[in-house]
């Protein structure tokens, strides 16, 4: 038993009647990881030690060492070669998915609500086409199994305050979300991929929670995206192309969403960034920077004669001191959408970025491929293309 939880329950102990008082067994947790091939994520194995309610009992990895390794890390949880004889002989209540690569998404969530997961928490991005999430959402609506994924922007405490400055009016009128790929040499295809649905992502959040159509170009060395530059795509992402993408969403809200990624732009990291632009200032989201977000007052479309602030967004608010590292850090490990999955289930409620959410991410990424196939056509969602277009160009 972890610490605080036998201190919890030992105060308690001391307080209700023994006819009253039980220990609730840890919930248990079960890691499927896969070495070599997208390897634990970002951490989203040793979340769950960090969690009280929850125990690993078991871990799947198909790489031997990396077995042994994961074992040991995991504080002696079972180990087993195959997840699928692993969800079967230990039918755990919850499963984490861990592998970056999503090409293995697909089948290792399936076989985790088949083997009746409560919950299950996965890496991004959630699977490789619109086609993939349909499956595994039916799946999940049968068995009752909350999904969540791992865009942890969506537990961050930052977003409230950013939805006050909003309905507030200080930000003015809402013109426009922008996003922009980490501009390194995974510009364009593979950056709107891996990085750029973080950024996708917070568009549905701030978009009113899904996309209503999109337009989009593929450019490789500055030419337009032929069938002959599609190859397959690095980390399991499937048919990808393209070193540029310009992209553009009309967002359920009636907001539009521009997202752009050029390879070695000179801006990575720092041009890695969510932004909404509003008529008296703009809120710049940096994704994984502490503090997260900051507030630059003022028209953006008018010249300043002093340099304009850069007011930070934490946890108690806009131009706040951090008083509470502790919730960040959370958001960092995943504790804060672990503990949220933990919730979501024991209350039949969705997690906070659900099978749903991360379903629109996927649709949005392949609506963008979709519109440069059709010739920048403005495509509408959902789509009627449900597998990854680039592999019909």
């Amino acid at each position: 038993m972890k610490r605080r939880t036998f201190l919890a329950a030992s105060s308690a102990a001391l307080l209700l009647p023994s006819s009253v008082y039980a220990i609730v067994p840890p919930r248990p947790v079960a890691v499927i990881g896969h070495t070599g091939r997208g390897n634990y994520g970002h951490g989203l194995d040793t979340m769950w030690l960090k969690i009280d309610e929850t125990q690993v009992v078991a871990v799947a990895d198909a790489d031997p060492r990396g077995l042994s390794l994961a074992t040991k890390r995991l504080e002696g949880a079972k180990g087993f070669a195959d997840y699928q004889v692993m969800l079967h002989t230990i039918k755990p209540e919850y499963v984490a998915v861990c592998p970056r690569h999503p090409d293995q998404h697909f089948d290792m969530v399936l076989a985790a609500i088949e083997a009746g997961a409560k919950g299950i928490y996965c890496e991004k991005p959630f699977v490789r086409n619109p086609a993939e999430s349909d499956a595994l959402i039916a799946a999940a609506n049968k068995r009752g199994t909350k999904v969540a994924v791992a865009h942890r922007n969506r537990y961050h405490p930052a977003l409230e305050h950013i939805d006050k400055l909003i309905e507030s009016g200080e930000l003015g009128k809402v013109l426009e979300l922008r996003g922009k790929g980490k501009g390194d040499h995974r510009g364009g295809g593979e950056d709107l991929w891996v990085l750029g649905s973080h950024i996708v992502n917070l568009f549905c959040y701030f978009g009113g929670g899904k996309p209503m159509s999109a337009s989009g170009m593929l450019l490789q060395d500055g030419k337009l995206v032929t069938r002959e530059d599609v190859k397959r795509g690095n980390e399991g992402l499937g048919p990808l192309a393209g070193n540029e993408v310009h992209a553009r969403f009309l967002m359920d809200n009636g907001l539009v969403a521009y997202y752009e990624s050029i390879a070695n732009d000179g801006t990575s990291p720092d041009g890695y960034c969510f932004q909404i632009i509003g008529s008296k200032g703009i809120v710049t989201w940096h994704i994984d920077r502490d503090p997260v977000a900051h507030f630059t007052p003022g028209n953006p479309y008018n010249p300043a004669n002093t340099p304009r602030k850069w007011i930070p967004i934490t946890s108690q608010g806009v131009g706040k001191e951090e008083t509470d590292p502790g919730s960040i850090q959370e958001v960092h490990n995943h504790v804060a959408a672990g503990t949220d999955l933990l919730g979501a289930v024991s209350g039949n409620s969705a997690p906070k970025c659900d099978i749903q959410d991360a379903a629109w991410t996927v649709e949005m990424i392949c609506g963008v491929f979709e519109s440069h196939r059709q010739g920048g056509k403005i495509v509408e969602f959902p789509l009627q293309e449900r597998e990854n277009p680039l592999g019909k160009l």
